[in-house]
């Protein structure tokens, strides 16, 4: 089997030019051609007026090694990878009856949830522990205080529950993180079956939607209890059981907000970016923290059309082109980079507080994209120097905490008190001038938005680096700087404020046992690559709990593929 890269067709093309095309790309002729299949669709609009699909195939052909040597020096025709999924360790059956401990993981977020089901795969039979709700219950609690018919609830919301805060999101699948092993692979394919559309495992930048998303969690769920495992709601870790020995400090259980207390020598901590109470607890009980960067900034929103417009021109409307994205970089002359994140195509922007007394923005679409807005946060880079001064006295690594705390209190006043969001028009925004209401782009943001003036709603230097960047950007995408878009405020959870430092075991440096991974230790930055985290920890902790119990059994991959 070989593998055909950056096979280039019109947009409009038939399914036989497909074959055809391939037939040329190796001047071969039909007949040595004996299969193929489309790993890879990705859509290349450098040029508008030519717009192509770039297809990527596995191909069966006759004398398959006199062909890659033919094209030796062609980068693109080279021998298929073996992208199937190597289990590192199995545990002894059945896993627990000798007295073994179970694993715990704590937080079902994606990192969570893929720790706990690799464990599971493995035979390890973990324990996972969630603060918040199960989805059904969870998503209710969440879009009824988005409509106004639910209290905010703190345990609760749109960053707590099952799912974590991936759950109400536009579900995004790609990462630019290096993955030689093709974990990420393995997470599509899990995803598919938990009832994720196959699409995802061949576009180039695959997404779920939210209500997708909260049906491929519970897939998780079952497939993760199903192989042994079990999955507690409403169970908030309160503080870890450490004890301290020759060797230094070491996990050995944790406790519960209830007062009950688990045993374990293995805990995975996939708590996710906005679990505060924890680092707090984690701080004060010694754990390794640090500071670490991040981003702050506004979410704005203009009319999908507009940003199909720019970005496929005549070809807007296409039904393989779907709603148009973007990803826009600007570097400001006061130092400060601002740049789209987290873009939303025909989506809605969502208030993703955790705590009471704030506001905190997010974007989310549906599979279908078909919301009348695109969205994406406009953001700028913030370091620990810029955190410092919120801190509590030198070097505090909770400062960048702090920080967050501060502007989503500042945007909560600024919104009224009452949950809902800051806003301003882009044209407004831009003189520097207060608005009054909403021009041709309605906000979708969902408690609602009180307009006003934004230039107070961030530091300074975000705000100016953000005044700078949007005419930029104009030049980029025409329309971007329409004087009717909407900006909202205030989005803070870019990633984690803070980072666990771990060794090449995976475990903190200073407490044995403990696993920080996902996007809350700092070692992830969105669903694939929190995913993978947690495969690559849960593997970590297999082999760790098979060498200790099972010092002289075989521990590689015998049982090869899962």
């Amino acid at each position: 089997m070989l593998r055909l890269n950056a096979l280039k067709l019109p947009l409009d093309h038939d399914d036989d030019a497909l074959v055809a095309a391939v037939l040329r790309r190796l001047r071969i002729p039909a007949t040595d051609l004996l299969s193929h299949r489309v790993v890879k669709r990705s859509i290349d609009a450098r040029k508008r007026q030519a717009i192509q699909l770039s297809y990527g195939l596995d191909l069966e052909v006759k004398g398959e090694a006199a062909l890659l040597r033919r094209f030796s020096g062609d980068p693109q025709v080279q021998p298929s990878p073996d992208m199937r999924y190597q289990t590192v360790t199995r545990a002894p059956e059945p896993w627990g009856t000798g007295g073994e401990p179970r694993p715990i993981v704590v937080g079902a977020g994606p990192c969570g949830y893929f720790a706990a089901l690799l464990l599971a795969q493995m035979g390890f039979r973990p324990l996972l522990l969630e603060r918040g709700k199960a989805v059904k219950d969870r998503t209710a609690d969440t879009f009824g205080f988005w409509r106004g018919t639910r209290a905010f609830d703190p345990d609760s919301n749109a960053q707590f529950g099952e799912g974590g805060a991936g759950t109400f999101s536009d579900g995004k699948l790609y990462s630019q993180v290096s993955d030689p092993r093709h974990i990420g692979r393995k997470v599509l394919e899990e995803l598919v079956a938990c009832g994720a559309h196959p699409e995802i495992l061949t576009l180039h930048r695959p997404h779920i939607g939210t209500f997708k998303l909260a049906t491929v969690v519970r897939g998780l769920r079952s497939r993760i209890e199903a192989l042994g495992g079990e999955v507690r709601f409403l169970s908030r870790v309160e503080r870890l059981l450490i004890e301290a020995d020759g060797e230094g400090r070491r996990v050995v259980g944790v406790r519960l907000s209830d007062g009950s207390e688990l045993a374990a020598e293995q805990v995975v901590l996939a708590i996710g970016h906005s679990a505060r109470d924890t680092f707090a607890t984690l701080l004060e009980q010694g754990v390794a923290l640090e500071p670490k960067p991040f981003a702050v900034g506004l979410r704005l929103e203009h009319p999908q059309a507009l940003i199909d417009q720019a970005r496929w021109g005549a070809c807007a409307g296409h039904p393989l082109l779907g709603a148009a994205e973007y990803k826009l970089v600007h570097h400001a002359s006061n130092g400060r980079t601002a740049y789209s994140f987290c873009m939303c195509p025909g989506g809605l922007v969502v208030g993703a507080a955790s705590e009471l007394g704030g506001v905190v923005t997010n974007g989310m679409s549906q599979h279908s994209r078909n919301e009348r807005n695109a969205n994406s946060a406009i953001v700028v880079g913030i370091t620990p120097d810029d955190v410092a001064p919120f801190g509590n006295g030198p070097g505090d690594p909770l400062a960048g905490v702090a920080f967050q705390r501060h502007w989503e209190a500042k945007a909560f006043a600024l919104g009224g008190g009452n949950y809902q969001a800051p806003g301003q028009r882009l044209g407004d925004f831009l003189r520097g001038q207060p608005s009054a209401e909403a021009g041709a782009v309605q906000p979708s943001y969902a408690p609602g938005v009180r307009f006003t003036d934004l230039g107070e709603s961030l530091p300074g230097e975000v705000i100016a680096a953000i005044r700078e960047a949007l005419p930029a950007f104009e030049r980029r995408l025409p329309g971007f700087a329409m004087a009717d878009a909407v900006l909202t405020g205030v989005e803070t959870r870019t990633s984690s404020p803070v980072r666990l430092p771990r060794g090449e075991t995976f475990e903190s440096t200073n407490t044995a046992g403990l696993y920080p991974a996902g996007e809350g230790a700092g070692y992830a930055g969105g669903i694939l690559s929190a995913a993978m985290d947690g495969i690559e920890v849960a593997e970590a902790v297999a082999l760790t709990l098979r060498r200790r119990h099972f010092p002289g059994g075989p521990a590689g991959s015998a049982c090869g593929p899962a």
